[in-house]
């Protein structure tokens, strides 16, 4: 009698860690729940799968909440030994529609709208920088 009990406490044991695993799994905190909206309107990605791979995002922002910003940076995916770079934009208009494997990532004429970039690199180091194109 006291071993089927163990049993059964066990089994609930087991099942209330499993439900609590798939609960956090589903819950996890995402784009969505930024403070900000975000859009993003061009994306590059090389077909490179062996070496390095790069991705350039050109993003719509709502707002410069520039934690939000660094977030959604953190959020973006990243490839061991590759590089992610994050350009953002708060005027829709403005925001380049396509962009580039190399500096300076998309057309010149849309820098001066850039308001802020994103970079994680091959070491998984993170530089965010207010302004990028402005020179001090």
């Amino acid at each position: 009698m006291r071993s089927s009990y163990l049993f059964y406490v066990l089994i609930l044991g087991v099942a209330l860690v499993m439900i609590w695993i798939v609960k956090e799994s589903f819950t996890q905190p995402g784009i969505k729940d930024l403070e900000i909206d975000f859009e993003e309107m061009a994306f590059y990605r090389n077909e490179n799968n062996t070496g390095p791979v790069i991705r350039v995002y050109a993003v719509y922002a709502t707002d410069t909440l520039w934690n939000s910003l660094e977030q959604y940076g953190d959020y973006m995916p990243h490839t061991k030994y590759g590089n992610t770079k994050v350009f953002f934009f708060i005027d829709r208009a403005k925001t380049p529609s396509e962009t580039f494997p190399k500096a300076p990532y998309f057309s010149e004429e849309y820098q001066q709208y850039c308001v802020g970039s994103y970079e994680k690199s091959a070491m998984g180091g993170v530089k965010f920088t207010r302004f990028p194109f402005i020179n001090y």
